[in-house]
């Protein structure tokens, strides 16, 4: 397994450090501008664009972001870069978009959003659009024909499983996926602690939960995980013991 232990250091902001989508925005470029500044690090999601560009965008469908019915992945990122997030100036970003801001400040682990029979070409879209980055990197995935793929391809930055779940049929689906020789786990807190995950850190491998939203769930992602995936508050201030 690669050394992650960077992937401890600090607080992790979900989709960059926006404000619950009143003024900034989940996944713009003024919530990683904003979580770079704070020192946090960056989790953040990729769909694949039609013209094959990995863009930083988290739903499959178009409305509840841009206020436009549509397929994400039917638009180019050109045609997405004109879109407005939220009524906000912010667009939807392209990965190397947001690389060039974020510059290597803080941590990116990245989130690679899959849509089996329709991801031929993304992995290695985002591997090519990655290389020569000066930053550490890390690569999750729900799906695990991407983290295959990922796999295949000898990406050089640790791999994760993004995960849930709190029965025994589920525990043996991720197992299956931890197979491929993956580095860590992002998983929802709620379902900690639980045999699957115990069973994958007394192998050493790095635990981050999702998505943390309060100091309830802190408190629990500490005594359970490594780190957290947080979103609504700012972790500088509520701090616990």
């Amino acid at each position: 397994m690669k050394d992650i232990s960077w992937l401890k250091a600090q607080p992790i902001a979900h989709r960059g450090f926006h404000d619950m989508n009143r003024e900034v925005w989940e996944n713009t470029l003024s919530a990683f501008a904003r979580a770079a500044e704070a020192g946090f690090a960056i989790e953040c999601d990729l769909q694949f664009a039609a013209d094959s560009v990995p863009v930083v965008f988290h739903d499959h469908d178009l409305q509840r972001l841009c206020g436009i019915r549509g397929d994400v992945r039917a638009k180019t990122s050109a045609e997405l870069g004109l879109l407005s997030i939220g009524g906000t100036r912010d667009k939807v970003p392209t990965l190397k978009q947001m690389l060039r801001l974020v510059a290597g400040r803080v941590p990116l682990i990245i989130e690679l959003k899959g849509r089996k029979g329709d991801d031929e070409g993304f992995a290695a879209a985002v591997l090519e659009t990655l290389e020569g980055y000066d930053g550490h990197v890390a690569l999750m995935s729900f799906d695990h024909w991407l983290l295959r793929d990922l796999k295949e391809l000898d990406a050089p930055y640790p791999l994760g499983l993004t995960a849930e779940g709190s029965n025994p049929e589920t525990f043996f689906v991720h197992e299956e996926a931890m197979h491929l020789g993956l580095d860590f786990i992002s998983y929802h807190y709620g379902h900690l602690p639980n045999p699957f995950t115990e069973k994958e850190r007394a192998l050493g491998r790095t635990l981050i939960t999702w998505t943390v939203r309060d100091r309830q769930a802190q408190e629990h992602t500490f005594a359970n995980a490594d780190q957290m995936t947080f979103e609504g508050f700012d972790p500088r201030e509520i701090m616990i013991s």
